[in-house]
């Protein structure tokens, strides 16, 4: 049996800042991952889809460090080189299939789009540098919570199935509400009232998928496009410059298939199709990519459940409480979903992260413990 203060379970910019967050306080924490890296939505991969330190956003892409606070705060602090969103040249509406595309002027942006240098996964990456490696378990699932008498046992399940028990003080559940409830059989029950809420609450990204074609140079500014295009045509129906600060050129889209069309149409056809798309729209070059890659989150099974298949609306931020009954004195949510601004955002991800952190020291304090350090 592993015994430890606190359990953080998800590690991606939720779990990361909590955890560093309870170090700064001094706490002993263990911060479990069922993916094999850090992350959790935000993936920076390479033209192979692998995790890449110069690499294209799979997951997030953006920040609004103007409206967002939280994460231009973070950014700052960490130190993080940031670059602004490719705005410059014309963008292409196209409205029916029928008709030629149409170009636009390009606007002005009344916040300026910004993106990390190395990708979104810049800040996994600081996050993780001073993190003791012996406080992280990758590969390793929450399958059970049960109450006990001073905590929480926790059953874990590594790559070889083979069950552990985590005894903790308190736990910081750091992803969606919905797949904790998925994932995660609780004794006693959460109830009713509160489970539903969880199962209701749409997880950010889940029914979505990016496409991404990548090119020896961004020819398309030659041509003064900025990247940028919208469509009621499809199968992409919103477009941009994905080009690196390095200079690696990329176009992305969001692809507005349904998750069940994408899985029936297969990867192959749907790259095929999506690069018809960005042919019409920028030129005849945009066929042949060095690389294509396709992130189709409603097929991840550590983001999505089979309620995410559907597409969903935005996250109505709320400041109820997201645990009740007796599990709310040892658990607390920390997932962006449940933040009270920004919910779903990386901005989300902090702001509640830093809400749990607080509620699980406040908790801690109560029963007792010291801490070293200050709470961040």
């Amino acid at each position: 049996m592993i015994d430890t203060k606190v359990a953080i379970v998800g590690a991606g910019l939720a779990g990361l800042y909590a955890a560093r967050l309870l170090r700064a306080a001094g706490v002993d924490f263990m911060l479990i991952e069922a993916r094999d890296r850090l992350g959790g939505r935000i993936l920076s991969a390479d033209e192979s889809g692998q995790p890449s330190e110069d690499g294209f956003d799979l997951g997030p892409s953006w920040y609004w460090p103007r409206v967002q606070p939280a994460i231009g705060a973070l950014v700052a602090e960490l130190g993080l080189p940031a670059f602004a969103q490719n705005s410059e040249g014309d963008v292409i509406f196209e409205r029916m299939s029928r008709e030629g595309r149409h170009r636009l002027r390009g606007l002005a942006q009344g916040q300026q789009s910004m993106r990390l240098e190395g990708g979104t996964a810049a800040l996994v990456r600081a996050l993780a540098h001073d993190l003791p490696r012996s406080k992280v378990l990758l590969g390793t699932r929450v399958t059970a919570m049960a109450l006990t008498g001073d905590g929480v046992e926790l059953t874990i399940a590594r790559a070889d199935e083979t069950p552990e028990t985590l005894a903790v003080n308190r736990v910081i559940a750091a992803l969606p509400p919905r797949l904790l409830e998925a994932t995660v059989a609780f004794t006693p029950e959460q109830d009713a009232a509160t489970a539903e809420r969880w199962r209701g609450t749409p997880t950010w990204m889940a029914p979505h998928a990016k496409f991404f074609a990548l090119y020896d140079r961004p020819f398309w500014r030659e041509a003064g496009l900025s990247g940028t295009a919208q469509s009621m045509v499809g199968p992409m129906l919103e477009m941009h410059d994905a080009t690196t600060a390095s200079g690696r050129a990329a176009l992305f889209g969001f692809i507005g298939v349904a998750a069940e069309q994408r899985a029936a149409l297969g990867e192959e056809k749907l790259a095929r199709t999506c690069l018809d798309q960005f042919a019409r729209i920028f030129g005849d070059e945009a066929r042949a990519p060095l690389a294509t890659l396709i992130k189709d989150w409603a097929a991840d099974p550590l983001t999505a459940t089979p309620a995410d298949r559907a597409a969903a609306g935005y996250i109505l931020p709320s400041d109820a409480p997201w645990v009740t009954g007796p599990w709310q004195q040892r658990l607390a949510l920390a997932g962006s979903e449940t933040s009270p601004s920004e919910p779903g955002y990386l901005a989300g991800a902090l702001i509640a992260a830093k809400r749990a952190a607080a509620e699980t020291l406040g908790k801690l304090e109560t029963v007792g413990f010291r801490f070293e350090g200050k709470h961040g």
